[in-house]
């Protein structure tokens, strides 16, 4: 598989650097290549299960590595359809592809407008760069 980029231009970030991927009103949520390089080895993640409810300001999981743990933040409400499965056994796919194998859920939104509130990837790569200095 060929290497991620750093910032893709096709999602939306929050600033607790969850990223979000929308595909008509299907919101697939993960975290920043950024937030898994701060992390470093992802050990863990706890997610909710499908059926499950998500609002802006709740937190929805926690990802766990050798170094932190991380709290996960939704970039938008609705409803959770999909869990990575996959993640339960192989938690590093977080690292190895945030953007791709390493996704979490996949949300069905409520307010699309809410996107409408995440950074660009232009504002986001600004807020990164802004953190490591």
């Amino acid at each position: 598989m060929p290497e991620e980029p750093k910032f893709p231009e096709d999602l939306k970030y929050r600033e607790t650097h969850e990223w979000a991927r929308r595909e008509g009103g299907i919101v697939t949520v993960g975290i920043s290549n950024y937030a898994q390089e701060e992390l470093q080895d992802v050990v863990y993640v706890e997610l909710p299960e499908a059926g499950a409810a998500v609002a802006l300001e709740q937190e929805f999981g926690v990802i766990e590595s050798v170094k932190a743990a991380f709290n996960l933040w939704p970039p938008v409400s609705g409803e959770v359809i999909e869990v990575n499965a996959e993640l339960e056994d192989a938690p590093e796919l977080i690292n190895e592809h945030p953007y791709s194998l390493g996704w979490l859920i996949k949300i069905r939104m409520n307010n699309p407008d809410e996107l409408d509130t995440l950074l660009s990837p232009d504002e986001y790569r600004t807020l990164v760069e802004g953190e490591r200095d």
